[in-house]
């Protein structure tokens, strides 16, 4: 089993990726990882090519959400409460999975690897003006049955019971969303 120091860097080092591989830009998205009652979450606007393990904040799986944690800090905690087996989580942006569910239809991957590990990605409509509000309930809802769910038009939450499948999952439903959009241009 891993120290929380080492999950923190781990955290950090694969939130970097998201943004090295074009799931995120410079300062999109958020991660967790929950330790016992804890959930150590990005801060607020960090800058992915900058962020250090000092920088992440801790929260509590009460709904503490600390002061400088991310804007998705209620939503990481509430995705926790309900899922005990989750322990790591990822937002990002991955433009081609945006776009493939813009209409806000469910993501049904093409591929093979996208049909084996996720053979519908469910897509939740949420007003934008209504994110902060809405978005918790109905993504930690998405994510009790499923590995990966979108946020129409705004970006893809990803939980597992390890970081490194939680950024599994988050670049794997990218791939298929490559792949299918690549279709689509062909066709």
């Amino acid at each position: 089993m891993n120290s929380r120091d080492e999950l923190k860097q781990q955290l950090v080092e694969h939130y970097k990726w998201l943004r090295q591989y074009g799931c995120n830009d410079s300062h999109s998205g958020n991660a967790s990882f929950r330790w016992h009652d804890e959930v150590w979450l990005t801060p607020t606007g960090c800058c992915a090519d900058t962020l250090q393990a000092d920088d992440l904040i801790c929260c509590h799986i009460d709904g503490v959400a600390e002061e400088g944690a991310s804007l998705d800090a209620p939503l990481h905690i509430q995705v926790y409460q309900k899922n005990p087996n989750a322990q790591a989580m990822f937002h990002s942006h991955g433009p081609h999975t945006v776009a493939m569910t813009f209409l806000g239809q469910n993501f049904i991957p093409i591929d093979f690897e996208g049909q084996y590990y996720f053979p519908v990605v469910p897509v939740i409509s949420v007003p934008y003006d209504r994110y902060v509000q809405d978005a918790p309930a109905a993504v930690s809802t998405g994510l009790k049955d499923h590995k990966v769910v979108v946020v129409r038009g705004h970006g893809v939450y990803a939980v597992a019971e390890t970081i490194n499948l939680a950024y599994k999952w988050s670049c794997s439903v990218e791939l298929s969303a490559k792949t299918a959009w690549l279709e689509k241009q062909i066709n």
